[in-house]
């Protein structure tokens, strides 16, 4: 992944020494600027490669019945895809086309994608899921309606996320109920970095797991929190990952007798690494995962919650066009938060002291 800067219109407006409205100004030609002060920002403009050029072609005169959608990654995640079908019909219903982006988990990229879209004046712009804030910002600087999905930057923009703290404590409460006492988390590293404006989904799904633990009483070891950097690296997860990760679950002892884990993905690696020890789902552990993306394909099928990916990328799109009908100035962002579905399929079993004999 690249590392190259990229360039905002606040760094050139700090380098120029003027504010990011004067550098507007300059790029839209709209709006008095001082003969020097003008030249100042060209100057700067040019020397930092901010492309003054994609603005001036790309100033809204019309609409074009064409949303973009910029998606972080159409694999080995079926989510983004799912998303986008939601997207792509919601928009086709009305009179809408999609022009999809996938930025394939690059920065660059995900830039590069946001300047075409401008330059096709597309009428607003998804994100599922962003990766850099200052590329979202270089949306909202041109004027065009933000929707982003799941993982918000700190932005003020339409929003469409989901109840994961709910979903999760509905997976651990699950395992509970069916007699399970020692449940191990496979997660991302994310909640160590409170700091990450990306954070809040895995904070929250381990925040649903470790409270509802507590709200039963039971002990979570330390061993038994498992986190990975699946979201970061590749994606959405990583069969690999889950391998690893649970792996070092099935050192520990005592051994969990059961996992919930933050992804289908993961749960599918932590399949495989169950079964390369010789034991069985549900047999000998039971397995949750989230997201059901993988979950109907895997033997057993598995026990999951259910993100509502189609009716997240509808959402996504009504957002947009609402902002896109009152375009007068006045418009607030909107946040949409969705419902999870539990779905309980055969991965999942009371642990093996409280099976009837």
């Amino acid at each position: 992944m690249s590392t190259r800067k990229l360039v905002t219109l606040r760094d050139v407006a700090e380098s120029a020494g003027v504010s990011t409205a004067t550098v507007r100004r300059v790029l839209t030609n709209q709006g008095y600027v001082a003969s020097r002060t003008r030249r100042v920002v060209e100057g700067m403009l040019e020397a930092t490669g901010y492309r003054p050029n994609l603005v001036a072609q790309s100033l809204r005169r019309q609409r074009t019945a064409v949303i973009g959608h910029m998606l972080k990654s159409i694999s080995p995640n079926l989510f983004y895809a799912q998303v986008a079908l939601g997207a792509e019909a919601e928009a086709l219903s009305h009179g809408y086309t999609m022009l999809a982006y996938n930025m394939q988990r690059d920065p660059d990229r995900e830039r590069m994608g946001v300047e075409t879209l401008i330059h096709r004046q597309v009428d607003a712009i998804l994100f599922t899921t962003p990766l850099l804030q200052e590329n979202v910002q270089l949306a909202l600087d041109f004027g065009v309606p933000v929707v982003q999905v799941e993982r918000p930057t700190g932005l003020k923009t339409n929003a469409v996320l989901v109840d994961n703290f709910t979903g999760a404590a509905q997976a651990t409460e699950h395992l509970i109920r069916l007699g399970h006492q020692q449940i191990a988390f496979l997660g991302s590293d994310q909640v160590r970095n409170p700091a990450s404006p990306f954070s809040q989904v895995d904070e929250d799904r381990m925040a649903g797991y470790t409270e509802t633990m507590h709200k039963y009483g039971l002990a979570i070891p330390e061993a038994w929190l498992a986190l990975g950097r699946y979201y970061w690296v590749d994606g959405g997860g990583s069969p690999g990952d889950g391998y690893r990760l649970m792996q070092h679950i099935l050192d520990q002892s005592p051994r969990p007798t059961a996992v919930f884990a933050g992804c289908d993905i993961m749960a599918a690696g932590a399949f495989q690494a169950i079964y390369a020890r010789g034991l069985r789902v549900p047999d000998d552990i039971s397995v949750v995962g989230f997201d059901d993306t993988l979950a109907p394909y895997l033997s057993p099928p598995l026990t999951t919650v259910a993100q509502p990916m189609e009716a997240i990328g509808r959402a996504a799109v009504q957002l947009a066009l609402s902002e896109i009908d009152n375009a007068d100035g006045k418009y607030e962002p909107q946040t949409r938060s969705l419902s999870m579905r539990w779905v309980e399929r055969d991965s999942t079993a009371p642990p093996k002291a409280l099976v009837p004999v």
